[in-house]
This record gives C-alpha cells, structure tokens and sequence, in this order.
C-alpha cells in the first residue's frame, strides 16, 4: 500500500526517531528514508558528554571511597548525623556523577536533530544492558554506553558484542570479575589459603540467552559452564594494581581455566584470553544470533508480534552482511512493513517524556525533574531490573495507574511548557499527518493553552508510535 509523504514523514519521526520537534517534520518530508538513513555514520552514534570522564576514572574514585569507606567502619563507623563525614560526601558525589550522566543523555534525546541515530543507539543499550544496581556499577553505567555501545552501533556485531563483554561494567554487573577457573593457578593458591574459589556463570550465561544466540539456539547448560569458564581471566584492575590498570580490562592468566573447551559443537584450543574472544566470534557469526537480533529490531521499531516478514529480511541481511549494522540499520528503513500507518507500539516512559520534551521544542534542565518521575512510572534511570533490559511489550506500560502518572505529569509538564503557544500549532508539528480530526478538534476546543497540550500528551496518537 502505497503511503503519502506526509504520513511518512510522521511515521519517520515517530516511529523511527524519538518524536518530531518543531519544524522537523518539514525537513524530512521531501525524502524520510533518505532523512533516516542519512543518520547512519561509521563513526557511531553522538557522545551526550565531550570529555566526560572515563569508566577507568569513575572506578579509581569509586575504589578510593571504598577504601576510605572500610577504614572509616574499622575506625568505629561511618557518622551518618555528619552531613560533611568525607566517606558520606564521596558517596553523594558518585551518585551525581550518575545523575549527570543520565541528564546528559537525556537532553541529547530530547534535543538532537538524528533521533533515528540515538534510538537506535537506545535499543543497542538496552539489549547489552548495564544497571545501576550497585553504587559501584552506577557509577560506570555512563560511561560504559560512552565507550562500548555508542563508537561501535553501526560497526560489526561482534565487535559491539566483544566491547560490551570485556567493558569493566559489564564484567562487574555480571559478577565475571571475581570468576576463577576451578583448576587455575588461582584456584590452587586459594584454596591452599583454606578458601574457595568459584566460577561464575552470569556473563556466559547471559551472553548466550540473552546478547546473541537466544533460547531457542539448542545449546545446553554444559555450554553455558564451558562457556564461563573460557570466560575465566576477564577481570578488572583493582586498586592496588596502580593507576595505568586500575578500572580497566584485565586478563588473568592465572585465573583462566587450562584446556580446550568444547561448546555447541565446536572446540576451542586458543590460548587463554584469546578463547572466549573465538567463542564470541561464533555466537556473532551464527544464524540464531540473525534470527535472534532481527526479531528483537522488529519488535522494538514495529510491533510487539513483529511482521514475519520484516523479521526475515532483517536475518538475510544480518547474514549477508556478517553482522554489518548500518547495513542492518538500511534494511529495516527500506522494509516496506516498518513504514505500516498503523501505530502498534506503546511509548515507554523514558520515550513518552523525551517526546514530551521534543514536541515543546524543550529540554530538562536538571535530573531532580526526571528521575523521580521515571522512577514513578517503573523506569527507574540507568536501572533496568534484570540483564533482560526493559520491556518491549505495551502490556508492561500501559496499566490503568500507569496511565495516571502520565496525566498527572503531562498537566504539570505543560503548564510549565506551553507559555503563549498554540497548543493546535504543537500537535501539527508533533504528529503532522497521524493527527485525527478528533483530537485536532479536542485541542482547539481546550479551555486553555495547557489543557491543548495535556490532551495533546494523553492522546493514543501520540502515546503510541
């Protein structure tokens, strides 16, 4: 069915990008494939931060907090009435450190002009998730999107697979830091020490299930052990590993498990850290990992029960290509089911507060109004509850005490927002050709500027994508 340039250009910037701002729909109505795939760069996807500090930085000041922190218990504990205790003031700072980084990536998303770029860059994020989970691995969770994901989103797969693998907040999200192969040297020295050492199964385990072949693969829980213990050396520097390792990726070769491994059918005789390195290579090179990324793409960007279609041309090409994503990323904007008129997605409440902010031509200023209001809504920033990421699915979003909180912020996001505008105006430039005639007449009948632009939130044209 062929699509009016109109609506394809709504669809383009609402569906494709992050919500179109004003004037964007303008810009890209002459030629919406070529305005999306125009965003496609070899250099990656934009850095919300210049200069920001690296996840090596991050982790050094974190260690020194920990250390001051353990010194401070020893010496009769932490003084939690002393607001300026130095160990309570570190920690404080940690925390705004995470704050800054998520308000830096937030304004990037509500002001930035290749919104097709930084959502694909938002899937990519979500699929290798890092979070927040500990103070330690909040710390770095900016940094990790800054130096694995974001260079490496329209690179190779598997090259996007191995940073997001060896980042040192991946390897301490997923507790592969503290790994050790049961028969290394390592394992030898600790338990002479009376101590045992153990293997960790998180980082094998998700990296299968979740970042590459997917469930369905066949592979089998003795993979999955071999597997981790290939994984076996991926450490990070610790503190007292001085200034040029602490923080950053490090092989232990005295932690790695000896021997070929043997997993899903083929062995691996590499030496030590270049083992888990082949095994990555093939999990990025095989045809479920095609089948798995091109359903979770067409899922994200289409439809909670994607197109068989959509999903089969992205496989072909995933295949075709040897995991090439701008190539992948070309594929899904040429795929004639990625442009259906019908809107099947439900926003979630980071997209429907970036929209917000994008259709009023604003941005926060400050993260104290975009926490909280995640948190409230169930997206609680740089805090996805598993390794699993955040719910694609509008089931999740969309409850009825859901909903609440969004009326509740939209009318207080537009009594600040609106000003002197025309709220009609905002909906014509927010949603161009998927406005209805129903809301249109809904917003120009509002008693005032704000109510227009609260319906305007609240309306199932712009709640959807």
């Amino acid at each position: 069915m062929a699509i009016d340039r109109d609506l394809k250009a709504a669809i383009a910037a609402t569906r494709f990008g992050l919500g179109a701002k004003p004037g964007q729909l303008d810009a890209c109505r002459t030629d919406p494939e070529g305005w999306l795939t125009a965003q496609i760069r070899p250099g990656g996807a934009d850095q919300p931060q210049a200069n920001a500090p690296s996840s090596a930085q991050r982790l050094a000041e974190f260690r020194d907090y920990a250390a001051e922190r353990k010194a401070e218990k020893q010496d009769g504990g932490i003084d939690k009435t002393n607001k300026a205790d130095p160990v309570r003031m570190a920690a404080r700072l940690l925390r705004d450190d995470t704050g800054a980084d998520f308000l830096a990536r937030v304004r990037l998303a509500a002001q930035t002009d290749a919104d097709f770029r930084e959502r694909w860059t938002l899937f990519w994020c979500n699929h290798f998730t890092v979070s927040a989970t500990k103070l330690a691995t909040a710390t770095v969770v900016g940094p990790f999107e800054q130096e694995a994901i974001r260079p490496n989103v329209f690179g190779k797969f598997q090259d996007l697979l191995l940073a997001s693998s060896i980042h040192p907040a991946m390897l301490m999200y997923l507790d592969q830091a503290q790994s050790i192969g049961p028969s290394s040297l390592a394992a030898d020295r600790i338990s002479r020490n009376g101590k045992k050492a153990g293997l960790n199964e998180n980082l094998a385990r998700e990296i299968m299930e979740l970042h590459t072949v997917g469930v369905g693969a066949g592979y089998t829980q003795a993979d999955v052990t071999e597997f981790a213990r290939a994984m076996t050396g991926y450490s990070v520097g610790a503190l007292r590993e001085g200034p040029d390792e602490i923080g950053r990726f490090k092989f232990r070769p005295a932690a790695h498990e000896p021997g070929a491994r043997r997993i899903m059918g083929r062995t691996y005789d590499q030496a030590e850290g270049e083992q888990a390195a082949a095994v990555m290579r093939d999990l990025a090179a095989s045809p479920h990992t095609a089948h798995h990324v091109a359903v979770k793409l067409a899922s994200h960007f289409v439809a909670d029960d994607p197109p068989p279609a959509l999903t089969a041309r992205l496989q072909r090409s995933y295949l075709d290509t040897h995991g090439d994503l701008a190539a992948l990323a070309r594929t899904l904007i040429a795929s004639p089911e990625a442009w259906d008129p019908r809107a099947r997605k439900f926003k979630t409440p980071y997209e429907f507060m970036v929209s917000s902010w994008r259709a009023a031509g604003t941005a926060p200023e400050a993260v104290a109004g975009v926490a909280p209001v995640l948190n409230g809504m169930g997206q609680r920033a740089f805090s996805a509850p598993s390794p699993k990421g955040w719910s694609e699915e509008a089931a999740v979003w969309c409850a009825p005490d859901a909903i609440i909180k969004r009326l509740t912020w939209s009318e207080g996001f537009a009594a600040g927002a609106i000003g002197d505008r025309d709220p009609s105006l905002l909906a014509r430039d927010a949603l161009g050709a998927r406005l209805t005639p129903l809301v249109a007449t809904a917003i120009a009948r509002a008693e005032t500027r704000q109510e227009g632009l609260s319906i305007l939130l609240m309306s199932p044209e712009f709640q959807r994508r």
